[in-house]
């Protein structure tokens, strides 16, 4: 099978070429957005779509959202000197699942002494390699903790 670029595969189908187009535009929308607002903002905000002479931005919460709103004269003027089709602009709050960040000095906990026992049974019972020399590590560790 030979090689093609990916413009021969978005190309081959009507649906594809159209969403390849809609990506593109969404992508030069986005790079405007990135001259124009404050770079906090463009972490936090981008460009959804444009419909019907809307453009709609998508913003991570509701203070995003009162911020950029207050840049709508300047970006709606901005876009239509660079030619864009914009007669209006809207702003859409879509709330990010936050990865919650382990705790810092989170407390360790220490092993049993049973557990260590059984961990040290575990070791003994094996022939050298290195998960018998981990478990050796990790009994010694455990003990010097008591």
């Amino acid at each position: 099978m030979p090689a093609h670029k990916i413009d021969f595969y978005l190309n081959s189908s009507n649906s594809l070429r159209q969403l390849a187009d809609e990506a593109r535009r969404i992508a030069e929308l986005q790079q405007v957005f990135l001259k124009i607002a404050p770079q906090p903002l463009t972490q936090a905000c981008s460009v959804r779509q444009l419909r019907a002479g809307t453009l709609v931005l998508l913003a991570e919460n509701a203070a995003i959202a009162a911020k950029v709103k207050q840049l709508f004269p300047r970006l709606l003027t901005y876009y239509q000197k660079l030619g864009w089709q914009i007669t209006s602009i809207r702003v859409e709050v879509q709330v990010m699942e936050t990865v919650q960040q382990p705790a810092a000095g989170r407390a360790r906990t220490r092993l049993s002494i049973e557990t260590i026992e059984n961990l040290e049974r575990l070791a003994a019972g094996l022939e050298d390699s290195p998960l018998k020399q981990a478990l050796a590590k990790l009994v010694a560790h455990q003990r010097g903790k008591r």
